[in-house]
């Protein structure tokens, strides 16, 4: 019975790289190439991406009485609010439909600078336009290192960065480990990785990445092998024990 007993828990043991930390996702290879960190210098402000929702507005002559004009004024009609907070969907071709203009491509630009790039295209049909633009369905997903605590973060600012949008979902969760992040960005259709090691003052500079919309943050959580193999080892052993003790007390009782 004792062979028994040895048998199963190496068994149990032989197995265990099957259903050891099966929350585990999103793994590289030991011999993964990482994605080089971009310069955070040159990646200051938040870039348009596929699938954003634009709430756009236009106005003319630069803005003029922005608040109150509402309506076309017959003595100058140069000064008509011409849109106001309508929503528009950047295309998965990175194209913008807009009013007049039709399409227009405005995927990797900053938001100040499709701004200036529709006031250059509108002025060919109004007097000094003005215009203003908000992406407002940009988030992030982040798994803090511990399953069942994904959290979808809104980006509300512009230039929300990796460290913030951590922050936001409430930090690294007490199995996560700082020195394992990786940041998953959608890139022409293939995805880039990135390796962040926050578990250094000198990751910092790593930190201030700007968050783009649809990112993913993963923290990889702590390989607890002990832990599991105790909690799935335990129901076996409870039964393989059992049987010893039953086996044990037959064979006295039959003496």
């Amino acid at each position: 019975m004792q062979k028994l007993l040895l048998f199963s828990l190496l068994a149990l043991c032989m197995s265990s790289c099957t259903w050891l930390n099966p929350s585990i996702m999103l793994k590289t290879p030991r011999d993964f190439k990482y994605s080089q960190n971009p310069d955070s210098t040159n990646a200051a402000d938040y870039r348009v991406s596929p699938n954003d929702i634009v709430e756009f507005s236009l106005f003319s002559n630069d803005g003029f009485k922005l608040v109150d004009l509402t309506s076309l004024n017959s003595n100058n009609p140069s000064s008509f609010r011409i849109q106001n907070g309508n929503e528009y969907l950047v295309e998965p071709t990175g194209d913008l439909k807009l009013p007049v203009l039709g399409k227009v491509k405005i995927t990797g630009y900053t938001i100040r600078d499709a701004q200036t790039l529709l006031e250059e295209k509108y002025a060919a049909y109004y007097i000094r336009p003005y215009v203003m633009m908000k992406v407002i369905n940009k988030r992030v997903i982040v798994f803090p290192g511990s399953a069942g605590d994904a959290r979808v973060i809104p980006l509300l600012n512009n230039n929300t960065t990796l460290i913030e949008g951590i922050a936001l979902a409430g930090g690294l969760a007490e199995d996560g480990k700082a020195k394992v992040i990786k940041l998953i960005r959608e890139n022409k259709g293939a995805h880039d990785v990135y390796l962040i090691d926050l578990s250094m003052v000198d990751g910092i500079k790593q930190a201030s990445m700007v968050l783009q919309s649809n990112d993913i943050i993963y923290v990889e959580p702590r390989r607890r092998y002990a832990i599991r193999f105790l909690q799935e080892a335990a129901p076996v052993i409870s039964i393989v024990t059992s049987a010893f003790i039953l086996y044990s007390y037959t064979r006295l009782l039959n003496k």
